[in-house]
């Protein structure tokens, strides 16, 4: 028996009452989906316990079968792994995000969803302008990178806010604060100047669209702990295609492969078609691939409902389709969100959120669609979201 892992990233959400108080996954035209469901079991799910933060690596570490609150590697030093950065003794790594500040508000905790290649060559500049024997830049993917930091572990004590989760609100309320602040704070001031009148920012102003106009430290942290192997728990070989270095970090802490897939990338750009096929390729050779979409999250923290509700759509049309005609009989299918991100606050919730074990072995408990009411109203419930994984290869 083969299996799939199907992380639709931040697809759940709150009922909009724009658009007849329906959730966005209600408002898709999800065909495929909706047959699964007919034959699946559905319920809810927390994958966020009480008390830990609401953020795709507390959320994925439970979808692939371990216990955050044992086992919970902090986030940027798994991006950090996902990237290949070292991280030694005394080093405190950051999420680097490019963010555009406008009238000393958050205008934008993407800088407009920058590209890659844009974004390259101005992580390239604050490498060469601000970067020290201590202190370096490390491109990722998009808006998302990294800053490593030798020699000053107290900045590890700073209390950082996320930049997604302070939109249109003024900065100087969320600016670093606490033991280690002042350099944290120090480098996304001296950032501003670096990015100024940098080629990209002019470029993107002269075409009407938002430059990056400073850097948003956050998500610090250390030299990661050990975890066991996936397959070492599970008995399983397993893979994953994501276009995020979170997702892609977590897989390498777990030894799983990374599927090098291209076309897949973080937006409504991504090859939806080619990623699923890809990963039903890479099941001939392991028994377990984790398909992570990411735009659906992307849409949300942007407050776009019609983006976010087509990449559900696509996902259904492009993904599940295809999954759907794999070797029946021969393939179990676990589809969920990692955690629910609302439009309207544009950023994670702790809310459970609706899962559907497809395949053989998994019995029919009424569902017609695959939303938030359909799972709801089953009544299964699991309140330990790492336990979803051994119910999936039934241990």
């Amino acid at each position: 028996m083969k299996h799939c892992v199907l992380i639709i990233d931040g697809a759940s959400g709150w009922p909009l009452p724009e658009r007849g108080s329906k959730t966005c996954l209600e408002l898709a035209q999800t065909p495929n989906l909706d047959a699964m469901a007919q034959e699946s079991t559905l319920g809810l799910i927390r994958t966020i316990p009480p008390g830990l933060e609401p953020s795709s690596s507390c959320a994925c570490i439970s979808v692939l079968g371990y216990d955050p609150t044992v086992r919970y590697p902090a986030r940027a030093a798994i991006e950090a792994r996902g990237m290949g950065i070292n991280i030694d003794a005394g080093d405190a790594v950051f999420r680097c995000n490019l963010t555009a500040v406008r009238d000393g508000k958050m205008w934008s905790f993407n800088s407009g969803q920058i590209s890659t290649e844009e974004a390259h060559q101005l992580v390239a500049a604050l490498e060469e302008e601000l970067g020290s024997d201590t202190v370096h830049f490390y491109p990722g993917v998009s808006y998302r990178h990294i800053c490593k930091i030798k020699g000053r572990e107290d900045t590890l004590l700073a209390t950082c806010t996320p930049p997604h989760d302070i939109p249109n609100k003024s900065i100087k309320d969320f600016l670093p604060k606490g033991p280690g602040s002042d350099l944290l704070r120090d480098l996304m001031k001296r950032s501003e100047a670096v990015l100024q009148n940098h080629p990209v920012n002019v470029d993107r102003r002269s075409r009407g669209e938002i430059p990056a106009t400073m850097i948003w430290l956050f998500w610090g942290s250390g030299q990661l702990s050990d975890i066991p192997a996936f397959k070492k728990i599970y008995g399983l070989s397993g893979a994953v295609t994501s276009a995020v270095d979170i997702i892609r970090g977590l897989a390498r802490i777990i030894e799983m492969e990374v599927l090098d897939i291209p076309g897949v990338k973080d937006g409504m750009d991504n090859d939806f078609t080619a990623q699923a096929a890809g990963a039903l390729v890479a099941l001939k050779e392991y028994d377990l691939v984790v398909i992570h979409v990411e735009a659906t999250d992307e849409a949300a923290h942007a407050g776009l409902i019609d983006d976010k509700v087509e990449v559900i759509q696509r996902v259904d049309r492009e993904i599940v389709n295809q999954l759907r005609r794999w070797q029946p009989g021969d393939l179990q299918v676990l589809i969920m969100p990692d955690h629910s991100t609302p439009i309207k606050i544009q950023t994670h919730t702790d809310d459970p959120v609706p899962f559907m074990l497809w395949g053989a072995g998994f019995t029919p408990n009424g569902a017609r669609r695959f939303t938030e009411a359909e799972a709801k109203n089953t009544g299964f419930f699991i309140e330990s979201g790492y336990t979803i994984m051994s119910r999936l290869v039934r241990m």
